[in-house]
This record gives C-alpha cells, structure tokens and sequence, in this order.
C-alpha cells in the first residue's frame, strides 16, 4: 500500500510524524482528504477533527487550525494546537463549548460572536475525537 509522510506541528511539539495511507482534515472549503501522490496544495485549516488512516486503523486529533502543505511525498500541518483524543479534558472542552452557545445567543454578531464561532468549533472538535476514540476502544 502506497504511503507518505505526515508531519503535525505546533509550536510547542511534534505531535505527529509518521508514514500514513490517508488523512483528512477541514480546510476552509470543507473537508478534504489526502491520498499519496496528491497533487501539491497549501490551505487554512479550519478547526476541526483529523483523521489519519495507517495500516487499516484510524487515529484521531482535534486541530484548533492552521495550515496544511501537501508536497510531492509528504504532508505538513502547521497547526495552532493539536491534541491527541486522550490528551483532552471533556469536562473543559463541555464548558467551553456551553461558554461559546451562550455567548453566541447573547451577541451572536461582532468580534464576540466571531471568537465564541471558533471557540464553539475548536470544543465540538475536540468533543468528537474523544467520542470516535470512545467508539472505536468499544468495538475493539
């Protein structure tokens, strides 16, 4: 099976560098999915799950956005964090996901409202690694 390198990075660490089959993320037109020999690409990532495929399995992170890079045998996201499904705290991520829907319904306009989107979109995110891991840890 064709493979190529994945490289996730945050400013503060490596989280994930290893040869993949698959990933798909969310970019700024909606989800995509990068297969080997993909033709060259550069997006924004919006935040949102990634899911990595490798050997038959699926591993799962929550990326609050960044940039994606795919070049002729690897892939590089730049991301502004990046977190592992057993690296989250449900209960934060469960209030800051409450935190955003009640700013969105008092100021659903403006800068508050634009930064409680992303928020909401960044706890959602996370909230659904967590669950697919869940799911997934169930069946095997």
């Amino acid at each position: 099976m064709a493979t190529f390198r994945l490289e996730i990075v945050t400013a503060e660490r490596v989280v994930f560098s290893e040869d993949v089959s698959m990933v798909v993320a969310w970019g700024l037109e909606g989800q995509l999915g990068i297969l080997p020999h993909h033709a060259p690409l550069m997006t924004m990532l919006q935040p949102g799950d990634l899911v990595i495929k490798k050997d038959d399995e699926e591993q799962y992170l929550a990326v609050s956005g960044g940039f994606l890079e795919v070049q002729q045998s690897k892939v590089i996201i730049l991301a502004d964090a990046c977190e592992r499904a057993e690296e989250i705290d449900v209960a934060r991520a469960e209030a800051a996901k409450r935190c955003a829907e009640e700013t969105l319904k008092t100021r659903p306009s403006g800068v508050d409202g634009a930064a409680a989107e992303v928020a909401l979109r960044r706890s959602l995110a996370r909230l659904k690694v967590v669950e697919r891991m869940g799911r997934k840890r169930r069946k095997g």
